[in-house]
């Protein structure tokens, strides 16, 4: 968080929060509701300045019982989720994933598939689920154990399945290497439906 937003929760440590106001929807778009009405359901109004949209990515947060939240100074914004805490791009150079605040996915615990055929991950930057116009290329990258495409065996994996897969986007290799090097090790895969998933990730979506 901005060094800012830490002086101001320490000075007014007690102001109550809020929800209603702020929703991030399926695209990774943070929604303003200038009623307070997010928990109603409706789009909400884009946000079309970039400082606004850098402060909120980067003061966005868990709160200890799995809340996602905006500080706002030193009050916080609860969020509501149309999808996923994050929303999960590929990034410029191609390969690696990143979330819609910018910030790089290292690693990925666990992939699960929902019932629509949307994509999620554990990572460590926190939980997200990869963003419809980047599915084909991170699906097209997911290989089984023996290299092969992960993709004919994910469209017939049965609800409640798992398969271990790597993420290995075409073209990345190590040097010297003939085969292109996984970016992350197997990890398992799972079809679930998507009220399951956000319970096995730890979070709550508000539609």
């Amino acid at each position: 968080m901005d060094d800012a937003v830490l002086a101001a929760i320490k000075r007014w440590p007690d102001v109550p929060a809020v929800s209603g106001w702020l929703s991030l929807d399926e695209r990774g778009r943070w929604r303003l509701h200038p009623n307070g009405d997010a928990d109603q359901g409706g789009p909400g109004e884009g946000i079309g300045s970039d400082a606004i949209l850098g402060f909120i990515d980067r003061n966005y947060a868990r709160d200890d019982d799995g809340r996602w939240f905006f500080q706002n100074g030193p009050q916080r914004v609860y969020v509501r989720l149309d999808a996923a805490p994050y929303i999960l791009r590929v990034g410029a150079d191609g390969a690696g994933l990143q979330t819609h605040t910018g910030l790089a996915v290292r690693r990925v615990a666990a992939w699960w598939l929902d019932e629509d055929g949307r994509l999620y991950a554990d990572t460590d930057a926190g939980p997200g689920m990869v963003a419809g116009r980047d599915m084909p290329r991170v699906l097209d990258a997911l290989v089984l154990e023996d290299g092969s495409p992960a993709l004919d065996s994910l469209a017939a994996l049965p609800a409640g399945a798992t398969l271990a897969v790597s993420y290995q986007p075409p073209g990345h290799a190590r040097a010297g290497l003939l085969a292109p090097v996984p970016l992350t090790p197997p990890t398992p895969l799972t079809h679930a439906t998507r009220a399951r998933i956000a319970q096995a990730l730890g979070y709550a979506t508000g539609r």
